[in-house]
C-alpha cells in the first residue's frame, strides 16, 4: 500500500494518531519536502517516528517516482505531506503512477492552510478561488492570479494567496551546465506578496485595461505566518501597510488574505484585533465594506 499521510502544518506531533501508526510500521517513510515546509527539522520527526525519515526532493517526486513505488505492492510506503495531501498540493502524478502499477492507495488527512485560514476569523464559506504568487524576476512577473482576484471580487468572496518558497532550486546558469549546485532556500514574505500585487496592478492601470481597479493600497487584507504553530501571527491592514508588516510577523511560512466586500461585521470585527491601525481599518471599513452583505 502507498499512504499519502498529511502532517499538519506546525510540529511532529500535529500528525494524526492514524498516521504516527501508519509510519511505525511502513517499510519506507519519504518526506516530501519541496512544496511546503514544517515548523521543526526532519531530526526531530524521525526521533519522534522511531524511524529513518527519507526526504524526497522535487528532483526524487517528479524523476524518481519509481524509487519511491518500488516494492510497494508488497510493503507499505508511508509518503508525508506537510499539511493536508489533497489540500494545496496534489500529488496527482504519483498517485497516478501508482494506480497504472496496481499498487492499492490510502490517504490520510490532516489540517491544512486551506482549513485552518479560519482562524483569522473569517468565515471559510466566503472564501473564492485561492490563488498563488511566485516570486518576481526582472523578465518574469506573471499576472494570471490578477484575474482570479477579480473573479472572486465581483461576487464579494475572500481570496487566500498562497506564497512561494523556493527549496532546493537551480539557477537558470547552473540548470543550463547541467551542475547540481542549488541556491539557498527562499520563502516569499507577506510584505512582498503585497509589494508585487500592488505592482501588477499599477501595470494593469498603466495599459488602462477594463478589468484595472481589483484592488488599491487602501484594500484590507490580513497577513498571517505559522498558521497552527505556537508562535502563529496576524497582522491586519491595508495592502500598503502590510507591505511593512514582515517584521512583525516573523519568519516562514506566511499567507495573505484579501478581503472580500461581502465581509460580515462580525469577520471584520474579529479581524480588526489584529490591526496596524484600527481606526483607519474601522475608517475604510464604514467606507468600502459595510452593509455589501
Amino acid at each position: 500500500m502507498l499512504y499519502l499521510v498529511g502532517l499538519g502544518l506546525s510540529d511532529e506531533t500535529d500528525i494524526t494518531v492514524k498516521g504516527l501508526a501508519i509510519v511505525k510500521k511502513a517499510s519506507r517513510v519519504y518526506l516530501e519536502a519541496y512544496t511546503s515546509i514544517l515548523l521543526v527539522d526532519k531530526s526531530i520527526l524521525e526521533q519522534y517516528y522511531g524511524r529513518e525519515v527519507i526526504i524526497a526532493d522535487r528532483e526524487m517526486v517528479e524523476s524518481a517516482s519509481d524509487d519511491i513505488l518500488h516494492d510497494a505492492q508488497n510493503v507499505d510506503v508511508a509518503f508525508l505531506v506537510v499539511g493536508d495531501p489533497f489540500g494545496a498540493t496534489t500529488h496527482t502524478d504519483l498517485v497516478l503512477r501508482a494506480r497504472s502499477l496496481n499498487i492499492p492507495i490510502a490517504t490520510i488527512p490532516n489540517a491544512s492552510i486551506m482549513s485552518a485560514i479560519g482562524a483569522t476569523g473569517l468565515q471559510l464559506y466566503n472564501f473564492g478561488q485561492t490563488v498563488s504568487m511566485v516570486f518576481f524576476t526582472d523578465s518574469w512577473k506573471p499576472a494570471s492570479f490578477y484575474d482570479r482576484i477579480r473573479e472572486n471580487r465581483t461576487i464579494g468572496l475572500h481570496t487566500l494567496v498562497l506564497l512561494d518558497i523556493k527549496v532546493k532550486e537551480q539557477s537558470l546558469e547552473n540548470m543550463a551546465r547541467g551542475r547540481k549546485v542549488y541556491e539557498e532556500p527562499r520563502y516569499m514574505t507577506v510584505g512582498q506578496c503585497a509589494a508585487q500585487m500592488l505592482e501588477i496592478e499599477e501595470v494593469k492601470r498603466e495599459e488602462g485595461q477594463d478589468q484595472a481597479g481589483v484592488y488599491t493600497e487602501e484594500s484590507l487584507a490580513v497577513g498571517v505566518a505559522r498558521v497552527g504553530g505556537d508562535t502563529e501571527k496576524f497582522v491586519s491592514g491595508t495592502l500598503k501597510q502590510l507591505c511593512d508588516a514582515d517584521e512583525e510577523l516573523g519568519g516562514p511560512l506566511h499567507s495573505l488574505v484579501l478581503l472580500g466586500r461581502r465581509t460580515h461585521e462580525l469577520e471584520s470585527d474579529y479581524v480588526r484585533e489584529f490591526a496596524v491601525d484600527k481606526e483607519n481599518w474601522d475608517r475604510i471599513w464604514k467606507r468600502d465594506y459595510a452593509g455589501q452583505q
